[in-house]
């Protein structure tokens, strides 16, 4: 059995949804099983903010890997690692929100003002929300295929916001080594969007 026929077999689908899933059970069982050290706030919060960054790069790596690997059958998951993206940005937003600030909007709202990596990660957050809500078919019949594409490229502007969000928070422990690992991945993955850009346009105008 090739790759192909395993990404298209009916059960691949359910297999990544339950794939994505595990990091929110493991950490809700951690939370609820006292495994999380000793602020369980904290490892909440991060360990969320984490599954995020990772859930970007791999929804932004499906399309130079189903282009380079010769796997159009890769874009079956894209979609379903968007939607995990956005859903674990919302949980780490949540999880802030409600554990290190009590759900006090006042208070929040004056605490993303004050803190920049805050705002930042709050931001792409906010972008994220008009892609998550227009990943449906019948958005894209509604915006149009060209407008509805021009919108998602944002994704490209939020991985550099959620990778500036993740030095800032890291910075305060003087902890880079996951962030360079995390720059790389998200560069390589820039430059080569940058470079199909490059070569597409190459191509009309020859």
């Amino acid at each position: 059995m090739n790759a192909s026929s395993i990404l298209l077999h009916p059960a691949a689908k359910p297999l990544v949804f339950a794939l994505c899933l595990l990091p929110v059970a493991w950490l809700a069982w951690g939370a609820a099983a006292g495994g999380l050290g000793a602020n369980p706030a904290e490892a909440l919060i991060r360990g969320l903010g984490d599954w995020t960054l990772r859930l970007l790069c791999l929804t932004l790596a499906g399309t130079p890997l189903r282009v380079r690997a010769r796997l159009p059958a890769l874009a079956r998951y894209r979609r379903m690692l968007g939607l995990f993206t956005f859903f674990y940005a919302c949980l780490h937003l949540l999880s802030y929100g409600w554990l290190d600030m009590g759900l006090q909007v006042a208070d929040i709202g004056h605490d993303i003002l004050k803190r920049p990596f805050i705002l930042v990660g709050f931001v792409g957050w906010l972008l994220l929300v008009p892609l998550a809500a227009t990943s449906f078919n019948r958005a894209v019949r509604a915006l149009g295929a060209r407008q509805w594409l021009a919108l998602h490229r944002l994704v490209y502007a939020i991985a550099p916001l959620a990778l500036l969000h993740f030095f800032w928070m890291r910075a305060g422990k003087n902890d880079f080594a996951e962030v360079a690992v995390y720059g790389i991945v998200i560069g390589a993955l820039l430059l080569e969007r940058l470079q199909r850009n490059f070569q597409a346009k190459s191509r009309a105008s020859a």
